[in-house]
């Protein structure tokens, strides 16, 4: 039993074969796929998919890279939204210095506003971290946490629901001290194809030292295709590998992996079992 935690289904390079992307899926044993948002086209896009198919789910957002949408209306559009019952998350939102789309205050300014968002809605977050040069650690990184540390520290004031499920820090690519620190947020930490390149000893260090019951898995399809399919267009069933090579990491089995993981993404999203 497979969840994908994060793939762009709504993306056109599944416009040819979305059905059969979904067959595969279910034939691999997926159960359960969350759809993020990228800025409120999408937003509004990802909903009707997530309506059509019951193991569908969405969530809502303006990714930082596309923070320069934003507008006086946006908030109220998403808020708007969000009464889909398919929705689940607010995301994918963040910062991000290593495109650097848009200035970093605008950045946080958007972000802050969608966690207070969040906050409101009592919806936990899919947050974006990537650093300048994909260094593990930077202004990014030290910027976003010092924003998240005040947003959860607030939360767990006013008892809201998910102060102890906040939200996922995506494609996680940082440093070990930072995955920890997160996790003391009670955040939970995404894993995405990358893990199984040969290259990615820092990451593999990182997943060792993180326990299970804090990881989901992604597969950010189209993107981060993992070996064997490296280079090619991802999708849902590959959740396969990157379970494996956790599985690996951890001296487990894909069985166990699978079956906490998806238990960590119920948790999170209450998207049932």
């Amino acid at each position: 039993m497979f969840t994908d935690t994060h793939c762009h289904l709504d993306f056109d390079k599944f416009d040819a074969d979305r059905d059969g992307v979904l067959s595969r899926a279910w034939d691999a044993g997926v159960t359960k796929i969350l759809i993020p948002g990228l800025d409120l086209r999408s937003s509004l896009r990802v909903i009707p998919l997530a309506e059509s198919h019951p193991n569908l789910f969405a969530a809502i957002g303006v990714h930082p890279s596309d923070s320069l949408t934003w507008d006086g209306q946006t908030i109220t559009s998403l808020r708007e939204i969000s009464l889909s019952q398919k929705v689940v998350a607010i995301g994918e939102i963040g910062l991000d210095y290593y495109w650097d789309a848009a200035p970093h205050e605008h950045q946080q300014k958007v972000l802050i506003e969608q966690l207070t968002l969040s906050e409101e809605l009592e919806l936990p977050v899919v947050i974006h971290l990537r650093e300048m040069d994909d260094n593990l650690e930077g202004d990014c990184s030290q910027d976003l946490f010092r924003i998240l540390e005040g947003w959860t520290h607030n939360l767990s004031r006013n008892n809201n629901p998910i102060s102890n499920r906040p939200g996922v820090l995506h494609s996680f690519s940082g440093s070990l001290p930072l995955a920890k620190k997160a996790i003391d947020m009670n955040f939970f930490i995404g894993v995405t194809g990358p893990i199984t390149y040969k290259n990615a000893i820092a990451r593999k260090e990182v997943i060792a030292n993180l326990p299970l019951e804090r990881l989901l898995i992604e597969t950010d399809s189209p993107f981060l295709a993992p070996e064997p399919k490296r280079g090619k267009r991802n999708e849902p069933a590959y959740v396969a590998f990157i379970t494996d090579k956790i599985a690996e990491i951890h001296s487990s089995t894909r069985e166990h992996v699978a079956g906490i993981t998806a238990s960590n993404a119920a948790r999170l999203f209450s998207w049932g079992g």
